[in-house]
């Protein structure tokens, strides 16, 4: 097993990358996608040459162990800092008026990415957007560093997800960065969008 970056250079310790495990994989290890080889080709083995690609971000540390901070497809680059996004959530949602949220990765033309959290209140809590914001932007930067460049919050009514509980966050980062998207067939309240998008627009994000 390897941490590696996008070019397929081994990290240092403690240093996140994509977590790789180097080919030839032992027998009756999984080696296609049923009806579709080219697929598997594609979505494995020719990111990391030489690698089988396990769609993980993580790192080693200094004793050897691997440690999975989430899938690839959830950390963002922040001017050349690879962030979890899901490591962001656990501290966003560690505040006591947030029930839950989504992190996401929102385009900058300086820093390339920048995270935005995108919070629902806990029924009853009280306090003002300007508070919240300033205090989730304290957590972040005490618990993970101001590399993070956390400063946006919105809060939000509600959440989109699929019927099995699922928050839809490549649509959400798809409709904050005026992307073309899609509505998952498996939504569960379709309507929930263009709520989304309607306070998007109140808060000056979206045009």
């Amino acid at each position: 097993v390897r941490i590696l970056d996008e070019n397929g250079k081994q990290m240092a310790a403690n240093e996140q990358g994509y977590i790789a495990i180097k080919l030839p994989l032992p027998p009756s290890c999984m080696n296609r996608v049923w009806g579709d080889d080219d697929k598997f080709r594609d979505s494995y083995l020719q990111f990391l040459p030489g690698y089988y690609t396990t769609g993980d971000g993580g790192y080693i540390d200094d004793e050897g162990y691997v440690f999975v901070m989430g899938r690839v497809d959830d950390v963002i680059n922040v001017a050349g800092h690879r962030l979890s996004t899901g490591e962001i959530e656990e501290v966003v949602a560690g505040h006591p008026a947030v029930a839950e949220c989504a992190v996401i990765a929102r385009d900058d033309d300086l820093k390339g990415q920048v995270p935005m959290g995108l919070v629902v209140l806990k029924s009853g809590a009280a306090i003002d957007d300007a508070v919240l914001q300033k205090e989730l932007v304290s957590r972040v930067r005490e618990a993970i560093g101001a590399i993070t460049c956390y400063k946006d919050t919105v809060v939000l009514a509600r959440l989109p997800k699929t019927r099995s509980g699922k928050t839809l966050r490549k649509t959400l980062n798809k409709i904050v960065n005026g992307q073309e998207y899609q509505v998952p067939s498996t939504i569960d309240d379709p309507a929930v969008i263009s709520e989304i998008i309607q306070t998007l627009r109140s808060q000056g994000i979206l045009k």
